[in-house]
């Protein structure tokens, strides 16, 4: 067996056209397959990456010796190949063990391990909740009468006082107090960072406006910004991709509205809503469970025994 010749290259914006192509080899409607979510985070997480005949491979180091691997962005019937080749790279180059995050079931299914060569581990904490867009522009039914209800009561409150805007980094100014002040509110220094992280994800979006294909929410209350969302979408999927939404808590109904009419004003005709995972937090796994996802996608962890 030949050596692995290997060229390991840093995610840059230029790369952007080439990385998109990879991404659409194939599509698992997992948030880790927005190519807009890999650059909002990529200095929270570095990652690397190199190229084969038939696919992407990342390579990813936490800082601490840790090296880690998500699946290859190729073809689903050269996933098999890509997947071996990886495992080469940590066995042989890094001398690691290879660990394979953010596993899709449909990957899992084409890769057919060998249980006595890999552990596989459900994670609940980072399934995606996947909704019908429809359904979370109007509330219909049983299932959202509390939803309704807020949102109405946010109409009665504020009449007269409120305005839903698609922005641009025109208003980034804004959008930086507001997030902010946003963090302000949360207590925990762990989730500062976190927050200051995504700070950082959205300033480079932000910069980058022309190049990735997303629309900006913002409500308006007495004219101060109180709530923002970003948003994009795959037309492959039909499904709009949210990795941002913020609101402020204290405002009954606010958080309904943004959600309903963002996609009424930004995407009224996609048919999904991907809104990504809970993080393993008890009150936010509630809440996206209490808007009734059509289905979650599922994800696992593949370590190499």
């Amino acid at each position: 067996m030949t050596a692995l010749n290997v060229n390991l290259r840093e995610i840059k914006i230029e790369d952007y056209k080439l990385l998109e192509t990879y991404y659409h080899l194939r599509r698992p409607e997992t948030a880790d397959s927005n190519l807009m979510d890999l650059y909002m985070w990529m200095e929270q997480y570095p990652t690397k990456y190199f190229l084969t005949d038939s696919g992407l491979i990342w390579v990813a180091n936490s800082g601490d010796g840790t090296y880690y691997t998500s699946v290859p962005c190729c073809r689903e019937e050269d996933l098999q190949e890509n997947f071996l080749t990886t495992k080469r790279y940590f066995n042989e180059v890094l001398h690691k063990k290879l660990v394979m995050y953010l596993v899709d079931r449909k990957a899992l299914a084409s890769l057919e391990l060998p249980e006595e060569e890999y552990v596989v581990v459900p994670d609940r904490t980072y399934a995606d909740y996947v909704y019908d867009a429809e359904k979370l522009r109007r509330f219909p039914g049983k299932n959202y009468h509390g939803k309704k209800n807020h949102l109405n009561a946010f109409r009665r409150t504020y009449e007269g006082r409120y305005r839903f805007s698609l922005m641009t980094s025109e208003q980034e100014q804004e959008i930086m107090d507001f997030l902010e002040e946003w963090k302000q509110g949360k207590e925990d220094t762990k989730e500062h960072e976190l927050i200051d992280a995504e700070i950082q994800g959205i300033r480079f979006l932000m910069k980058h406006e022309d190049i990735f294909q997303y629309k900006i929410g913002g409500v308006y209350i007495d004219e101060k910004l109180q709530a923002f969302t970003i948003g994009n979408y795959s037309e492959i999927e039909d499904m709009v991709y949210i990795p941002v939404e913020k609101a402020n808590s204290k405002i009954r109904g606010l958080y309904q509205y943004l959600c309903s009419e963002f996609l009424i004003q930004a995407f009224p005709n996609a048919g999904k809503v991907n809104r990504e995972d809970d993080m393993g937090l008890e009150g936010l796994r509630k809440s996206k469970l209490s808007y009734h996802p059509i289905y979650l996608v599922e994800k696992y962890t593949i370590i190499q025994k």
